[in-house]
Parts: C-alpha cells; sequence; structure tokens
C-alpha cells in the first residue's frame, strides 16, 4: 500500500475527517499554505538589505511589492500610527503588514490573517534583539556586509513562512554553538 493510502487508512481509523490527500496539497498554491509571506528590512530611503519571500514571486513583482510597501509604511508618522497596515491591492484582503521603525530601518512582514499581529510584532523585536546581540549594536551596514550571518539569524527564526523560535536567547545559543563548530573545523588546517 502506498504512503498515501496508509495515511488515509490511519486517519480514517482514527477517526480523521479532515485528512487531504497528497494530490490536493501539491496543487495547493504555496502562497496559501505560508503564514508569513514576506520578510523585509528597508532603510530610509526605500533600499532593500533584506528581502525573504516565502512564496513563489517573480523577481519584477518582488521590486514592485517591495517598493508598494516601503510607500505604505514610510509615509506613516511613527508617532501617531499604529504597526499594522493594509494593501489589497497587492497581496488581496486576507493578509497584514506588520512593521516596526528601528533607527534608519524599517523592518517589515507581510502575514496571513491566520497570523496574530501582536506575535509578529513581537518576532520583529525578538529578530532585532538578536541580531543587536549577534553584532554589539546593530547598523545598516552589518546587514550589508554580513548578511549571510543575518539570513543564517532569520532562518533560525522563520523558515519557510512558519515561526521556528521566538525566545531570543535559544536563537543567540544556537548561533554561538554554530560559531564554535566553524572555528573547531578550522582548526582542521583546511
Amino acid at each position: 500500500q502506498d504512503l498515501c493510502g496508509r495515511l488515509r487508512a490511519c486517519a480514517g481509523a482514527r477517526g480523521c475527517a479532515s485528512y487531504t490527500p497528497c494530490r490536493a496539497r501539491r496543487s495547493a498554491p504555496r502562497a496559501l499554505t505560508a503564514m508569513i509571506k514576506c520578510i523585509l528590512v528597508v532603510n530610509n530611503q526605500g533600499k532593500a538589505r533584506l528581502v525573504r519571500f516565502y512564496y513563489e514571486v517573480p523577481p519584477d513583482q518582488q521590486k514592485h511589492i517591495l517598493q508598494s510597501v516601503y510607500r505604505t509604511v514610510s509615509v506613516r508618522s511613527d508617532d501617531q500610527c499604529c504597526c499594522f497596515a493594509q494593501d489589497e491591492s497587492l497581496f488581496g484582503p486576507d493578509h497584514k503588514i506588520i512593521y516596526r521603525h528601528f533607527a534608519t530601518l524599517y523592518f517589515i512582514l507581510v502575514a496571513d490573517s491566520a497570523e496574530n499581529e501582536l506575535g509578529v510584532l513581537d518576532l520583529i523585536q525578538v529578530f532585532v534583539q538578536v541580531l543587536d546581540t549577534c553584532f554589539e549594536n546593530v547598523c545598516e551596514l552589518d546587514l550589508i556586509y554580513h548578511f549571510d550571518k543575518v539570513n543564517y539569524i532569520l532562518d533560525e527564526i522563520v523558515m519557510a513562512g512558519m515561526v521556528l523560535e521566538t525566545n531570543a536567547d535559544l536563537v543567540v545559543q544556537a548561533i554561538k554553538e554554530t560559531k564554535k563548530l566553524e572555528n573547531e573545523g578550522s582548526s582542521f588546517g583546511f
């Protein structure tokens, strides 16, 4: 019996009526399954410092999304507005733009309605806190010159549009362990 048949039998034995066959899951668009659609870090002039989409988007459409989202959040005053926005023309009605403005950078996450706004706001805070810990007072240049480390940090927190870890201490610990392994590997003379 194939895997789909075994899963169907297991779901039936458990009384689950919500089993979705493999073919139906494969045909579902990636954008519908990811809870976080994209993560953008943009400076005050609108230049992208980190762009991560968790569903397939052509490069020209990515540029359009980046510019539109930046326009949406940059015109809002930090003192008078909350950190939540919407732009139905880009993603449709089932999404939220959640952002924080730190110094010269906007940290922007676009998530679907299944994601809690305050949870995403806390996720941005965790990301910034980990960056600040790893780079000792992170600045825009750290994101430019150490993009590989920034992407690794982001992968420790979010992967494939799903939140993996929200505890900043555990993320920092994982990064320190990785750095320790890298240093041990370099001592072998390779």
